[in-house]
């Protein structure tokens, strides 16, 4: 799986596909491609590595030609190498083949075509594709393409060149994202939008099952039994800088920044600031549909799952209702407990998450409701729930998820006090007063966000650590596992986040003098039990960093350093303290000299199992 692009026009191909592989390589990867069609022939380039090893190749010697397909591998059968890189061909080099997923019955089918005479260069299962095609191939290639899918088991997003047609490209997905750009003259593939904003912003989403036919003046999109199917058009609105960097030295930082924006614009239409109100006209439930739920599991995966955590605690407090949250790979295979009175959440930034859309799929067969809560319109997850919450963050480019993080406890933040106020559990008084502090959350974001000189002499300092751990309770401990996979996953120090009264309960073996600790003290009704917590690791010789509200100084004489937050409610707290989590997590990487946007062995979208 990772990144894929095709293009066919009346412009040199090769320019746009490097191009537009260069827009995706925020999904992580390790070895690309690219094939034209140049003097009759498709010629095929790879190589194991960055975009940069492929344009080293090419120095001087760029493929010539209008029709072409490039993708960037991040391996899931077969190690990185160049044989494995795609994209793959046949034997005879005739027929090539880019592809995103997983073909599960690859290995039987190799069998029957190694049998039959065919030669295999890779480990992959996508070149067991190719091969077939060549195999099935009766002179007609659309006609070919659906024979293929017949016989493939998986899932896939497809983009295949014919050397006997090549005036067209043929695209086709199944539980994985591609799109269509639409232009004068040309048309573009890709697996999503940053690789052709710059060209157009007109699109076709493809859906499963959809076969679509792409030429220099159209596309014709069709099913396998060839039933034409009328594509709606789908224009994109953001613009081409909101993929680009905007003057910040990484992704991950600009994302940051980003974030009172993606908080208003996720708020916008839902919060009524003068009657001070939740609404979720998308949804537009009544209190009679939400009194026959009795239940409601939330189910995610990586910083979607701690998301999650976060949305449990708002939904019982403040909707009183008995929520789950499960890791979406363990949900799926436990035999849940689901039924048609059961409301199932799936929380997933790119909606392509592939355990998260199983675990969709598997909720709605037990009989529950399903809602989405995704950043991407049109993708697998928000088409196949029963119903979709849109946060709005805008494309997020950087593997380490900041802004899709805050919008996702935003919107489960709306949804429990909308869901609260319909089922009577909460007072109009206290919808009010978390209404109009919402208000104030992207100023106050914008304002912490001002002055973080104190973060980066910290991270400075402590940098250089290899573990560290993160302290707190109730909603702060859902918050730490945040900040703690933050550290994990760009700066590659070990860090675990605990639950603080768990400390005397054997983590406390792990506290050695000079391991920074981390301590959320954000939770007013147990602030005195943090703070006791805090001074059993201080009394070990940590260095603890402790994060409260503004005036609160109080934590001054226990810990060594504190970093304050603007004073908010309880259940806004979330909203304001992972935002020095980020931070130290993004400087210390610095410290460390890690690639802060791209995090070895780690993609952005995991759309394979």
């Amino acid at each position: 799986m990772c990144g894929i692009v095709g293009y066919i026009g009346n412009h040199e191909a090769a320019p746009f596909l490097l191009d537009g592989m260069s827009k995706l390589e925020y999904r992580g990867y390790d070895s690309a491609g690219i094939a034209v069609y140049e003097n009759n022939s498709i010629r095929v380039e790879k190589c194991v590595g960055r975009l940069d090893a492929l344009r080293q190749k090419l120095a001087g010697n760029m493929p010539v030609g209008n029709v072409g397909i490039g993708h960037t591998r991040w391996a899931t059968h077969g190690r990185p190498s160049d044989r494995n890189a795609h994209p793959h061909t046949d034997s005879s080099g005739k027929f090539v083949v880019v592809h995103n997923g997983i073909i599960e019955n690859y290995l039987g089918l190799k069998e029957e075509l190694i049998a039959k005479g065919h030669e295999f260069l890779s480990e992959t299962d996508s070149e067991v594709v190719a091969h077939l095609m060549a195999d099935q191939y009766d002179g007609d290639f659309e006609e070919t393409v659906k024979k293929v899918l017949k016989l493939i088991k998986g899932s896939y997003s497809l983009v295949f060149m014919c050397e006997y047609e090549p005036d067209k490209i043929i695209c086709t997905k199944k539980d994985n994202p591609l799109i269509i750009g639409l232009g004068e003259g040309e048309n573009f593939i890709a697996s999503d939008i940053p690789a052709i904003i710059n060209h157009t912003r007109r699109t076709f989403i493809m859906s499963d099952g959809e076969i679509a036919t792409v030429t220099a003046d159209g596309v014709w999109v069709q099913d396998i039994n060839g039933t034409p199917i009328s594509k709606k058009v789908f224009v994109v609105n953001w613009n081409a800088e909101a993929a680009e960097k905007g003057g910040f030295e990484h992704f991950m930082l600009k994302e940051i920044y980003e974030q009172p924006k993606a908080l208003r614009d996720t708020m916008t239409s839902r919060l009524d600031a003068e009657a001070k109100t939740i609404g979720f006209p998308e949804l537009n439930w009544t209190a009679e549909e939400l009194r026959e739920i009795n239940k409601i599991f939330i189910v995610a995966c990586g910083t979607a799952y701690h998301a999650g955590i976060v949305g449990k605690y708002y939904l019982e407090q403040l909707a009183r209702v008995p929520v789950e949250v499960d890791i979406a790979s363990e949900f799926r295979y436990r035999d849940p407990l689901v039924d048609g009175n059961s409301l199932t959440i799936v929380i997933s930034q790119s909606g392509e998450t592939s355990d998260t859309l199983a675990a969709l799929r598997e909720a709605k067969r037990l009989g529950s409701r399903t809602l989405a809560v995704t950043n991407v319109v049109g993708s697998s997850i928000a088409r196949e729930a029963d119903q979709v919450v849109y946060t709005y963050a805008g494309p997020e480019i950087a593997v380490a998820s900041t802004k899709a993080y805050t919008t996702q406890l935003l919107a489960m933040l709306m949804l429990a006090i909308y869901v609260g106020r319909l089922r009577g559990s909460m007072s109009a008084e206290r919808e009010q007063e978390l209404v109009q502090g919402l208000t104030f959350v992207p100023e106050q974001i914008h304002k912490t966000l001002e002055n973080v000189d104190q973060i980066k002499v910290f991270a400075r300092e402590y940098g250089s650590s290899e573990d560290a751990f993160f302290l707190g309770r109730s909603l702060d401990y859902a918050v730490a596992l945040e900040g703690a996979l933050k550290l994990k996953e760009i700066s590659y120090i070990h860090a675990e986040a605990y639950a603080a009264g768990e400390l005397k309960h054997g983590t406390l073996a792990l506290i050695v003098s000079g391991v920074p600790v981390i301590v959320l003290a954000t939770q007013m009704d147990v602030y005195d039990k943090t703070v006791s917590n805090l001074q059993e690791v201080k009394a070990r010789e940590a260095v603890v960093i402790a994060i409260g509200f503004e005036g609160d100084t109080s934590l001054e004489k226990y810990a060594d350093h504190v970093i304050y937050i603007p004073r908010t409610d309880k259940y806004l707290a979330p909203l304001m303290a992972v935002l020095p989590l980020q931070l130290l997590a993004y400087y210390a990487a610095l410290t460390r000299g890690c690639d802060v946007d791209k995090p070895r062995n780690l993609a952005k979208s995991v759309t394979v199992e």
